[in-house]
């Protein structure tokens, strides 16, 4: 039973950074918003988003599996590309 909750834990980990993400892909502007379908770009929220993730990196190191570890890391490192480009398209 132990095993299956730790299981479960890890996925709902996953679910949550996943969850995040894709919040801030349409915050960037990148997906279009489920319930209107319209691209709504919002990149003061957005930068909220990655840093919330930024900070549940950190609340969490030592405590994640190497494939968590990457998963974060990764989903991090495309969101702050991304925005990083928005950013510079909206001073051209």
């Amino acid at each position: 039973m132990e095993k299956e909750n730790k299981i479960n834990k890890n996925e709902l980990f996953l679910a949550l950074i996943s969850s995040l993400a894709s919040t801030c892909w349409m915050q960037l502007g990148k997906v279009p918003n489920p319930i209107t379908n319209k691209i709504e770009q919002d990149l003061e929220n957005a930068q909220v988003t990655i840093e919330m993730l930024r900070v549940l990196k950190e609340k969490t190191q030592g405590n994640l599996t190497p494939e968590e570890e990457r998963f974060i890391v990764t989903i991090i490192s495309d969101l702050e590309l991304n925005f990083a480009d928005e950013v510079k398209k909206q001073h051209n």
